[in-house]
């Protein structure tokens, strides 16, 4: 059911995109490629302290067709270490988690600001525990997941482009998902070219 639900959401981006397309007519241009409808975002954030680390690189372009639809693509990349020190050398263990995928997404805009947005992904994860009482890491397979995320955001104007801040959640409820079982929020900026 997943994949004819993930199946199902690229090919309505793809028709999309493809009913956006328009020609010419009478020597005056009434649709196709435009630049100026072009717009790069995503997300970035790096954190480090002494018992965690965050890297997080996914950027995003996409195309606005019209005033009611958007879509576009991404990669993300998202690399965590987290330290469990309980004060006892047996039970203390550093967590390795990595991300690395696809994305496509889609936005429809039923009032101006407000869109609603859906970004099926394909997310290859891997896990490791490194333990320091001397046995040897552990490592869960290697996996790819796939991730259906729901949302509902704002674009905020904002000198060249828009702040974005969305809410969202994955619909498919992987274990291995890098979302979660909780809704949450992304908040960044689109530029436009």
């Amino acid at each position: 059911m997943k994949k004819y639900l993930l199946a199902a959401c690229l090919v309505a981006l793809c028709s999309v995109v493809a009913v956006a397309q328009d020609g010419e007519e009478e020597g005056t241009k009434v649709g196709g490629f435009d630049k100026s409808k072009l717009f790069f975002g995503g997300n970035f954030g790096l954190a480090f302290g002494n018992y965690s680390t965050l890297v997080n690189v996914s950027p995003q372009i996409g195309y606005r067709f019209n005033r009611y639809l958007a879509a576009g693509a991404g990669v993300n990349f998202i690399l965590s270490s987290y330290k469990y020190d309980f004060g006892n050398i047996n039970q203390n263990y550093k967590e390795q988690y990595g991300v690395t995928g696809l994305n496509v997404f889609g936005r429809f805009y039923p009032i101006e600001y407000i869109f609603v947005q859906v970004q099926p992904e394909a997310n290859y994860t891997w896990l490791k525990y490194h333990f320091y009482n001397g046995e040897p890491d552990a490592k869960l397979p290697n996996k790819i997941v796939p991730s259906l995320l729901g949302g509902l955001g704002a674009a905020i104007p904002a000198g060249r482009g828009y702040f974005i801040v969305t809410a969202n959640y994955d619909l498919l409820q992987n274990e291995r998902s890098p979302y979660g079982n909780r809704a949450f929020f992304n908040f960044g900026y689109n530029i436009g070219f």
